[in-house]
Protein backbone atom coordinates (compact mmCIF):
# COMPACT_ATOMS: atom_id res chain seq x y z
CA UNK A 1 0.00 0.00 0.00
CA UNK A 2 1.23 3.26 -1.13
CA UNK A 3 1.31 6.14 2.24
CA UNK A 4 0.11 9.64 0.59
CA UNK A 5 3.19 12.26 0.59
CA UNK A 6 3.96 15.78 0.02
CA UNK A 7 6.20 16.26 -2.71
CA UNK A 8 8.78 18.89 -1.25
CA UNK A 9 9.92 16.63 1.55
CA UNK A 10 13.59 17.02 2.99
CA UNK A 11 13.41 13.48 4.42
CA UNK A 12 11.62 9.91 3.31
CA UNK A 13 11.49 6.84 4.17
CA UNK A 14 10.95 4.00 2.28
CA UNK A 15 9.30 0.95 3.88
CA UNK A 16 9.18 -2.83 3.43
CA UNK A 17 10.02 -2.69 -0.34
CA UNK A 18 12.43 -5.56 -1.83
CA UNK A 19 15.75 -3.42 -2.41
CA UNK A 20 18.19 -4.03 -5.44
CA UNK A 21 21.36 -3.95 -4.00
CA UNK A 22 25.01 -4.06 -6.08
CA UNK A 23 25.64 -6.76 -3.17
CA UNK A 24 22.28 -8.27 -3.48
CA UNK A 25 18.39 -7.91 -3.14
CA UNK A 26 17.06 -7.76 0.34
CA UNK A 27 14.10 -6.81 2.03
CA UNK A 28 14.76 -3.28 3.88
CA UNK A 29 13.68 -0.07 4.23
CA UNK A 30 15.44 3.36 2.29
CA UNK A 31 15.81 6.54 4.01
CA UNK A 32 16.29 9.44 2.47
CA UNK A 33 17.48 13.12 3.64
CA UNK A 34 17.61 16.34 1.01
CA UNK A 35 17.77 13.89 -1.96
CA UNK A 36 20.66 11.41 -0.42
CA UNK A 37 20.33 7.47 0.25
CA UNK A 38 21.39 8.03 4.16
CA UNK A 39 20.32 5.07 4.93
CA UNK A 40 19.85 1.26 4.40
CA UNK A 41 18.66 -0.91 7.18
CA UNK A 42 15.65 -2.56 8.49
CA UNK A 43 14.58 -0.46 10.91
CA UNK A 44 15.58 2.70 9.81
CA UNK A 45 17.22 4.30 12.81
CA UNK A 46 16.51 8.27 11.85
CA UNK A 47 13.56 10.34 11.53
CA UNK A 48 11.88 11.14 8.48
CA UNK A 49 8.91 13.51 8.23
CA UNK A 50 7.47 11.31 5.15
CA UNK A 51 6.54 7.91 5.16
CA UNK A 52 6.16 5.54 2.27
CA UNK A 53 5.13 2.15 2.45
CA UNK A 54 6.16 0.33 -0.74
CA UNK A 55 4.97 -2.90 0.84
CA UNK A 56 5.07 -5.43 -2.42
CA UNK A 57 7.19 -3.68 -4.67
CA UNK A 58 10.70 -3.83 -5.84
CA UNK A 59 13.01 -0.67 -5.42
CA UNK A 60 15.36 -0.59 -8.55
CA UNK A 61 17.80 1.72 -9.01
CA UNK A 62 16.30 4.32 -11.53
CA UNK A 63 16.99 3.74 -14.96
CA UNK A 64 20.10 6.06 -16.60
CA UNK A 65 19.16 6.31 -20.65
CA UNK A 66 22.08 7.42 -21.87
CA UNK A 67 20.93 7.62 -25.24
CA UNK A 68 17.75 9.71 -26.10
CA UNK A 69 16.34 11.92 -28.84
CA UNK A 70 14.05 14.36 -27.92
CA UNK A 71 14.22 16.54 -30.81
CA UNK A 72 14.55 20.10 -29.15
CA UNK A 73 14.87 22.52 -30.79
CA UNK A 74 13.14 22.61 -34.47
CA UNK A 75 11.58 19.37 -34.53
CA UNK A 76 9.00 19.77 -31.73
CA UNK A 77 6.09 17.76 -33.78
CA UNK A 78 7.76 14.93 -32.70
CA UNK A 79 8.57 15.45 -28.95
CA UNK A 80 10.31 18.22 -26.77
CA UNK A 81 11.98 17.84 -23.85
CA UNK A 82 9.13 18.42 -21.50
CA UNK A 83 7.29 15.38 -23.30
CA UNK A 84 10.38 13.24 -23.33
CA UNK A 85 11.28 13.20 -20.04
CA UNK A 86 7.33 12.98 -18.96
CA UNK A 87 8.00 9.48 -20.89
CA UNK A 88 10.92 8.75 -19.18
CA UNK A 89 9.74 9.18 -15.62
CA UNK A 90 6.34 6.87 -16.59
CA UNK A 91 9.21 4.19 -17.70
CA UNK A 92 11.16 4.57 -14.26
CA UNK A 93 14.23 6.56 -16.39
CA UNK A 94 15.69 9.51 -13.63
CA UNK A 95 18.70 10.67 -15.62
CA UNK A 96 18.44 10.81 -19.77
CA UNK A 97 21.57 12.05 -22.29
CA UNK A 98 20.12 13.62 -25.28
CA UNK A 99 21.41 13.59 -28.33
CA UNK A 100 22.12 16.72 -30.85
CA UNK A 101 20.64 15.66 -34.09
CA UNK A 102 18.62 19.06 -33.79
CA UNK A 103 17.25 21.88 -35.43
CA UNK A 104 20.64 23.08 -35.63
CA UNK A 105 22.37 20.28 -34.81
CA UNK A 106 24.10 21.16 -31.26
CA UNK A 107 27.42 21.56 -32.26
CA UNK A 108 28.88 24.69 -30.43
CA UNK A 109 28.93 25.40 -26.54
CA UNK A 110 26.46 28.17 -27.28
CA UNK A 111 23.67 25.79 -28.31
CA UNK A 112 24.40 23.29 -25.70
CA UNK A 113 23.96 25.98 -23.48
CA UNK A 114 21.00 26.61 -25.00
CA UNK A 115 19.49 23.01 -24.41
CA UNK A 116 20.81 23.17 -21.09
CA UNK A 117 18.37 26.44 -20.60
CA UNK A 118 15.32 24.93 -22.53
CA UNK A 119 15.64 21.84 -20.19
CA UNK A 120 15.54 24.03 -16.87
CA UNK A 121 11.88 24.13 -15.45
CA UNK A 122 10.89 21.73 -17.96
CA UNK A 123 13.07 18.61 -17.61
CA UNK A 124 11.28 15.85 -15.40
CA UNK A 125 14.19 13.82 -15.38
CA UNK A 126 17.98 14.74 -14.67
CA UNK A 127 19.78 15.05 -17.84
CA UNK A 128 22.86 15.83 -19.93
CA UNK A 129 23.41 16.72 -23.49
CA UNK A 130 25.57 15.18 -26.60
CA UNK A 131 28.34 18.13 -28.77
CA UNK A 132 27.54 16.47 -31.98
CA UNK A 133 31.18 16.14 -33.56
CA UNK A 134 31.36 17.33 -37.85
CA UNK A 135 34.29 17.61 -40.36
CA UNK A 136 34.80 20.85 -39.54
CA UNK A 137 34.61 21.49 -35.75
CA UNK A 138 37.18 19.79 -33.88
CA UNK A 139 38.63 22.12 -31.93
CA UNK A 140 35.70 22.85 -30.37
CA UNK A 141 34.94 19.41 -29.24
CA UNK A 142 36.46 20.11 -25.49
CA UNK A 143 35.02 23.07 -25.04
CA UNK A 144 32.01 22.18 -22.69
CA UNK A 145 33.94 19.89 -20.39
CA UNK A 146 33.64 22.20 -17.68
CA UNK A 147 29.75 21.87 -17.94
CA UNK A 148 27.22 20.19 -15.72
CA UNK A 149 24.76 18.63 -17.95
CA UNK A 150 27.67 18.17 -20.72
CA UNK A 151 27.10 14.17 -21.92
CA UNK A 152 30.27 14.25 -24.02
CA UNK A 153 30.63 14.15 -27.94
CA UNK A 154 28.78 12.37 -30.50
CA UNK A 155 29.93 11.01 -33.72
CA UNK A 156 28.19 9.65 -36.45
CA UNK A 157 30.34 7.88 -38.51
CA UNK A 158 27.46 6.65 -40.95
CA UNK A 159 24.42 9.25 -42.03
CA UNK A 160 21.36 8.49 -40.35
CA UNK A 161 18.03 10.62 -39.98
CA UNK A 162 20.26 14.13 -39.43
CA UNK A 163 22.75 15.85 -41.06
CA UNK A 164 25.70 14.94 -38.09
CA UNK A 165 28.77 12.69 -40.22
CA UNK A 166 32.28 12.07 -39.54
CA UNK A 167 32.48 9.45 -42.46
CA UNK A 168 36.48 9.25 -42.81
CA UNK A 169 39.94 8.14 -40.69
CA UNK A 170 40.97 11.67 -41.07
CA UNK A 171 38.59 13.52 -39.25
CA UNK A 172 37.46 10.84 -37.15
CA UNK A 173 41.21 11.12 -35.89
CA UNK A 174 40.71 14.85 -35.76
CA UNK A 175 37.65 14.31 -33.59
CA UNK A 176 39.01 11.75 -31.22
CA UNK A 177 42.50 14.20 -30.79
CA UNK A 178 40.31 16.58 -29.08
CA UNK A 179 38.87 16.50 -25.93
CA UNK A 180 39.27 13.97 -22.74
CA UNK A 181 35.53 12.56 -22.31
CA UNK A 182 34.07 9.32 -23.44
CA UNK A 183 33.11 9.88 -26.93
CA UNK A 184 29.70 8.08 -28.01
CA UNK A 185 29.60 6.68 -32.17
CA UNK A 186 26.67 5.61 -33.90
CA UNK A 187 29.38 3.17 -36.00
CA UNK A 188 28.07 2.29 -39.65
CA UNK A 189 30.52 2.48 -42.38
CA UNK A 190 29.79 5.69 -44.96
CA UNK A 191 31.42 4.26 -47.94
CA UNK A 192 30.00 0.82 -47.57
CA UNK A 193 25.91 2.24 -46.85
CA UNK A 194 26.56 4.72 -49.77
CA UNK A 195 27.77 1.49 -52.16
CA UNK A 196 25.01 -0.27 -51.01
CA UNK A 197 22.43 2.49 -51.60
CA UNK A 198 23.85 2.42 -55.48
CA UNK A 199 23.20 -1.30 -55.24
CA UNK A 200 20.66 -2.60 -53.04
CA UNK A 201 17.09 -2.08 -54.23
CA UNK A 202 14.38 -0.48 -51.09
CA UNK A 203 10.96 -1.36 -51.69
CA UNK A 204 10.24 -2.58 -48.23
CA UNK A 205 11.12 -2.32 -44.80
CA UNK A 206 12.46 -6.05 -44.96
CA UNK A 207 14.89 -4.50 -47.06
CA UNK A 208 16.26 -2.56 -44.29
CA UNK A 209 18.91 -5.15 -42.73
CA UNK A 210 20.18 -5.38 -46.23
CA UNK A 211 20.88 -1.58 -47.04
CA UNK A 212 22.75 -1.17 -43.59
CA UNK A 213 24.22 -4.69 -43.79
CA UNK A 214 26.88 -6.27 -41.16
CA UNK A 215 29.59 -5.54 -42.88
CA UNK A 216 28.89 -1.97 -42.63
CA UNK A 217 28.69 -2.29 -38.96
CA UNK A 218 31.58 -4.91 -38.64
CA UNK A 219 33.97 -2.10 -40.76
CA UNK A 220 33.06 1.10 -38.99
CA UNK A 221 33.92 -0.73 -35.50
CA UNK A 222 36.96 -2.10 -36.90
CA UNK A 223 37.90 1.52 -37.57
CA UNK A 224 36.75 3.36 -34.44
CA UNK A 225 38.86 0.77 -32.64
CA UNK A 226 42.26 0.99 -34.30
CA UNK A 227 41.71 4.73 -33.96
CA UNK A 228 40.76 4.63 -30.26
CA UNK A 229 43.68 2.72 -29.94
CA UNK A 230 45.88 5.26 -31.72
CA UNK A 231 44.36 8.22 -30.02
CA UNK A 232 44.28 6.91 -26.54
CA UNK A 233 40.56 7.95 -26.51
CA UNK A 234 38.04 6.39 -24.76
CA UNK A 235 35.02 5.26 -26.84
CA UNK A 236 31.16 3.95 -26.76
CA UNK A 237 29.45 2.02 -29.69
CA UNK A 238 26.24 3.07 -29.49
CA UNK A 239 23.37 0.17 -30.56
CA UNK A 240 25.10 -2.58 -31.32
CA UNK A 241 23.10 -4.90 -33.62
CA UNK A 242 25.50 -7.75 -35.07
CA UNK A 243 27.76 -10.36 -33.91
CA UNK A 244 30.01 -9.71 -36.72
CA UNK A 245 30.89 -6.52 -34.63
CA UNK A 246 30.43 -7.77 -30.99
CA UNK A 247 33.60 -10.21 -32.22
CA UNK A 248 35.47 -7.53 -33.21
CA UNK A 249 35.04 -5.16 -30.03
CA UNK A 250 35.35 -8.74 -27.71
CA UNK A 251 39.18 -9.02 -29.68
CA UNK A 252 40.37 -5.76 -30.69
CA UNK A 253 43.50 -4.80 -28.78
CA UNK A 254 42.02 -1.35 -28.10
CA UNK A 255 39.02 -2.93 -26.08
CA UNK A 256 40.45 -1.17 -22.64
CA UNK A 257 39.31 1.91 -23.80
CA UNK A 258 35.54 0.48 -25.68
CA UNK A 259 32.22 0.16 -23.90
CA UNK A 260 29.66 -1.22 -25.86
CA UNK A 261 25.40 -0.51 -25.83
CA UNK A 262 22.34 -2.17 -27.19
CA UNK A 263 19.00 -1.42 -27.36
CA UNK A 264 15.70 -3.02 -25.96
CA UNK A 265 14.68 -3.23 -29.94
CA UNK A 266 17.66 -5.09 -30.84
CA UNK A 267 17.23 -7.76 -27.83
CA UNK A 268 13.45 -8.40 -28.21
CA UNK A 269 12.90 -7.62 -31.84
CA UNK A 270 14.15 -10.13 -34.87
CA UNK A 271 13.60 -10.06 -38.63
CA UNK A 272 11.75 -10.53 -40.79
CA UNK A 273 8.71 -11.24 -37.96
CA UNK A 274 9.40 -7.76 -36.72
CA UNK A 275 8.79 -5.85 -40.21
CA UNK A 276 6.02 -8.29 -41.13
CA UNK A 277 4.09 -6.72 -37.91
CA UNK A 278 5.24 -3.61 -37.73
CA UNK A 279 6.08 -2.43 -41.37
CA UNK A 280 8.06 1.13 -41.58
CA UNK A 281 7.30 0.96 -37.51
CA UNK A 282 10.40 -1.54 -36.73
CA UNK A 283 12.77 0.28 -39.52
CA UNK A 284 15.59 2.19 -37.18
CA UNK A 285 19.54 2.77 -37.97
CA UNK A 286 20.99 0.33 -37.46
CA UNK A 287 18.63 -2.41 -38.07
CA UNK A 288 16.73 -4.93 -36.53
CA UNK A 289 18.39 -8.41 -37.44
CA UNK A 290 18.00 -11.83 -38.12
CA UNK A 291 17.24 -13.94 -34.76
CA UNK A 292 21.16 -15.06 -34.32
CA UNK A 293 22.31 -12.07 -34.29
CA UNK A 294 19.61 -11.00 -30.85
CA UNK A 295 20.80 -14.27 -29.53
CA UNK A 296 24.31 -13.40 -29.97
CA UNK A 297 23.63 -9.73 -28.36
CA UNK A 298 22.04 -11.23 -25.28
CA UNK A 299 25.49 -13.36 -25.05
CA UNK A 300 27.52 -10.23 -24.90
CA UNK A 301 25.30 -8.65 -22.42
CA UNK A 302 25.95 -11.65 -20.00
CA UNK A 303 29.94 -11.94 -20.78
CA UNK A 304 30.38 -8.35 -20.34
CA UNK A 305 31.32 -7.49 -24.48
CA UNK A 306 28.27 -5.08 -23.92
CA UNK A 307 28.19 -2.64 -20.98
CA UNK A 308 25.03 -1.27 -21.25
CA UNK A 309 21.51 -1.11 -22.44
CA UNK A 310 19.93 2.27 -23.66
CA UNK A 311 16.64 2.97 -25.55
CA UNK A 312 17.74 5.28 -28.55
CA UNK A 313 14.62 7.04 -28.04
CA UNK A 314 13.80 8.21 -31.63
CA UNK A 315 10.13 9.45 -32.68
CA UNK A 316 8.77 10.30 -35.19
CA UNK A 317 4.97 11.02 -35.98
CA UNK A 318 2.70 8.20 -37.16
CA UNK A 319 2.21 9.99 -40.88
CA UNK A 320 5.99 10.40 -40.86
CA UNK A 321 6.07 6.62 -41.00
CA UNK A 322 3.73 5.67 -42.83
CA UNK A 323 5.16 7.32 -46.22
CA UNK A 324 6.97 4.38 -48.70
CA UNK A 325 9.36 2.68 -46.92
CA UNK A 326 12.53 4.67 -49.22
CA UNK A 327 10.79 7.69 -47.58
CA UNK A 328 9.87 7.06 -44.39
CA UNK A 329 12.32 7.90 -41.26
CA UNK A 330 14.13 5.34 -39.09
CA UNK A 331 13.72 5.27 -35.29
CA UNK A 332 11.38 4.07 -33.12
CA UNK A 333 10.17 5.11 -29.41
CA UNK A 334 11.31 3.50 -26.55
CA UNK A 335 12.26 5.62 -23.44
CA UNK A 336 9.03 4.50 -21.71
CA UNK A 337 9.27 0.85 -22.18
CA UNK A 338 12.75 0.04 -21.32
CA UNK A 339 12.38 -1.11 -17.60
CA UNK A 340 9.12 -3.26 -18.82
CA UNK A 341 10.56 -4.91 -21.39
CA UNK A 342 13.00 -5.91 -18.83
CA UNK A 343 10.89 -6.89 -16.12
CA UNK A 344 8.66 -9.29 -18.14
CA UNK A 345 12.50 -10.63 -19.23
CA UNK A 346 12.74 -11.65 -15.77
CA UNK A 347 9.37 -12.48 -15.34
CA UNK A 348 9.87 -15.42 -17.73
CA UNK A 349 13.23 -16.11 -16.17
CA UNK A 350 15.67 -14.82 -18.11
CA UNK A 351 17.08 -11.72 -16.35
CA UNK A 352 18.05 -11.47 -13.21
CA UNK A 353 16.65 -8.31 -11.25
CA UNK A 354 20.50 -7.90 -10.15
CA UNK A 355 21.57 -7.39 -14.35
CA UNK A 356 18.64 -5.23 -14.98
CA UNK A 357 20.33 -2.61 -12.38
CA UNK A 358 23.68 -3.65 -13.56
CA UNK A 359 22.81 -2.68 -17.21
CA UNK A 360 20.40 0.35 -16.67
CA UNK A 361 22.14 2.17 -13.87
CA UNK A 362 25.08 1.05 -12.60
CA UNK A 363 27.13 0.51 -15.61
CA UNK A 364 25.92 3.91 -17.57
CA UNK A 365 26.89 5.45 -14.35
CA UNK A 366 30.46 4.18 -14.57
CA UNK A 367 30.76 4.35 -18.42
CA UNK A 368 30.55 8.26 -18.18
CA UNK A 369 31.29 8.52 -14.33
CA UNK A 370 28.09 10.42 -13.38
CA UNK A 371 28.21 11.90 -9.81
CA UNK A 372 25.87 10.64 -7.54
CA UNK A 373 23.98 8.07 -9.32
CA UNK A 374 24.49 4.25 -10.93
CA UNK A 375 22.89 2.20 -7.83
CA UNK A 376 20.65 2.31 -4.13
CA UNK A 377 23.75 2.84 -2.14
CA UNK A 378 24.64 5.24 0.58
CA UNK A 379 25.60 8.56 -0.26
CA UNK A 380 23.78 8.09 -4.24
CA UNK A 381 21.10 10.03 -5.15
CA UNK A 382 17.51 8.34 -4.38
CA UNK A 383 16.56 7.62 -7.60
CA UNK A 384 14.70 4.90 -7.04
CA UNK A 385 11.65 2.55 -9.83
CA UNK A 386 9.58 1.34 -7.42
CA UNK A 387 8.30 -1.50 -9.94
CA UNK A 388 4.83 -4.30 -9.31
CA UNK A 389 6.90 -7.67 -10.30
CA UNK A 390 3.31 -9.05 -10.96
CA UNK A 391 2.00 -6.68 -13.15
CA UNK A 392 0.74 -7.70 -16.03
CA UNK A 393 -0.54 -4.60 -18.45
CA UNK A 394 -0.70 -4.15 -21.91
CA UNK A 395 0.44 -0.66 -22.68
CA UNK A 396 -2.64 1.25 -24.50
CA UNK A 397 -1.78 4.62 -26.34
CA UNK A 398 -3.39 6.57 -24.11
CA UNK A 399 -0.70 5.74 -21.68
CA UNK A 400 2.08 6.85 -24.26
CA UNK A 401 3.69 10.37 -22.95
CA UNK A 402 5.90 10.84 -26.30
CA UNK A 403 4.68 13.49 -28.30
CA UNK A 404 4.63 10.35 -31.07
CA UNK A 405 2.26 8.63 -29.56
CA UNK A 406 2.23 5.11 -30.63
CA UNK A 407 5.04 2.47 -29.31
CA UNK A 408 5.63 -1.10 -31.19
CA UNK A 409 4.92 -2.60 -28.01
CA UNK A 410 1.07 -1.05 -27.62
CA UNK A 411 -1.23 -4.02 -26.89
CA UNK A 412 1.54 -6.75 -25.81
CA UNK A 413 1.26 -7.83 -22.31
CA UNK A 414 3.98 -7.44 -20.35
CA UNK A 415 4.73 -8.60 -16.99
CA UNK A 416 6.32 -6.22 -14.39
CA UNK A 417 5.89 -2.62 -14.41
CA UNK A 418 7.12 0.38 -12.87
CA UNK A 419 4.07 2.50 -10.60
CA UNK A 420 6.22 5.01 -8.99
CA UNK A 421 9.41 6.84 -9.64
CA UNK A 422 11.41 9.09 -6.90
CA UNK A 423 13.71 11.77 -8.04
CA UNK A 424 16.50 12.56 -5.52
CA UNK A 425 14.12 11.68 -2.57
CA UNK A 426 10.63 12.97 -4.35
CA UNK A 427 7.75 11.03 -6.02
CA UNK A 428 7.71 12.71 -9.98
CA UNK A 429 5.12 10.10 -11.12
CA UNK A 430 2.83 7.43 -9.46
CA UNK A 431 -0.45 6.06 -10.55
CA UNK A 432 -0.36 6.97 -14.17
CA UNK A 433 0.34 10.53 -13.87
CA UNK A 434 3.19 13.06 -12.87
CA UNK A 435 3.61 14.36 -9.50
CA UNK A 436 4.31 17.87 -8.61
CA UNK A 437 6.38 20.21 -11.75
CA UNK A 438 9.36 19.29 -13.16
CA UNK A 439 12.48 19.01 -11.10
CA UNK A 440 15.08 17.93 -13.50
CA UNK A 441 19.08 19.39 -13.53
CA UNK A 442 21.92 18.84 -15.31
CA UNK A 443 23.90 15.85 -14.66
CA UNK A 444 28.05 15.93 -13.90
CA UNK A 445 29.72 13.79 -15.85
CA UNK A 446 33.78 13.45 -15.31
CA UNK A 447 36.72 11.67 -17.02
CA UNK A 448 36.38 8.07 -18.44
CA UNK A 449 38.22 4.90 -16.84
CA UNK A 450 39.37 1.81 -18.53
CA UNK A 451 37.86 -1.92 -18.62
CA UNK A 452 34.53 -0.82 -17.90
CA UNK A 453 32.17 -4.03 -17.86
CA UNK A 454 34.93 -5.94 -20.20
CA UNK A 455 35.01 -8.95 -17.30
CA UNK A 456 31.94 -11.13 -16.69
CA UNK A 457 30.82 -10.67 -13.36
Amino acid sequence: MLAAMSTNTASLAIRNAQVVLPSGTVFTDIGVRDGTIVELAQPLTGQYAEQLDARGLTALPGVIDTQVHFREPGLEHKEDLATGSLAAIAGGVTTFFEMPNTKPNTTTRALLLDKLARAAGRAWADHAFFLGATTENAELLGSCEDLAGFAGVKIFMGSSTGTLLVPDDDHLRAALRHGTRRVAVHAEDEQRLRWLAEHVPATRPHDHPLRRDVESARLAVARLLDLAGETGRHVHVLHMNCAEELEVLRKHPARRLATGEVTPQHLTLSAPECYDRLGNLAVMNPPIREERHRLALWAALRDGTLTCIGSDHAPHTREEKSKPYAQAPSGMPGVQTTLPLLLNEHAQGRVTLAEIALWTAQRPAQIYQIAGKGALALGLDADIALCDLGKVHALQEREIRSRCGWSPWTGIALQGWPVMTVLRGQIVFRDGEPVGTPRGKPATCGAPVDNVGRHAR
